[in-house]
């Protein structure tokens, strides 16, 4: 049998997965077989911390929102809030109410003291 030589297309594989891994250490950038376990762990670490950023970024919002509430009132937490914003179906996401929180002080509260407002009317009427 003649000899085959190996063809342009595994040197190209190989090529892309080394461009990838060259911010790696070590063997990690030089050994073909350890690059491809490093590329896959990255991608799946990469995978993994998206979700969590997605996680943080809410926990942040809902912190944010928690603390400017209890300046205003005590007895009122951030339950509360949430709970009686969705009971007069005013849906402001987390990441809206937390920027206005920050940014427009006043302007929250309020937002804070209309739904306040409109939640104890209506559980007012629901009592009577």
């Amino acid at each position: 049998m003649t000899r085959i030589k190996r063809g342009y297309i595994a040197r190209r594989r190989i090529k892309k997965f080394r461009l990838f891994a060259s911010s790696f250490l070590n063997a990690h950038s030089r050994l073909t077989r350890t690059i491809t376990q490093q590329k896959i762990r990255a991608l799946v670490s990469s995978d993994r911390d998206r979700n969590n950023k997605k996680r943080k970024f809410r926990s942040l919002w809902i912190t944010r929102i928690n603390a400017v509430i209890r300046e205003e009132g005590v007895s009122y937490s951030y339950k509360n809030f949430i709970y009686a914003q969705y009971k007069i179906q005013l849906l402001i996401n987390r990441k809206i109410l937390a920027q206005i929180a920050i940014l427009n002080r006043n302007f929250f509260y309020m937002i804070f003291n209309e739904i306040r407002k409109e939640a104890d009317l209506k559980e007012y009427i629901r009592i009577n």
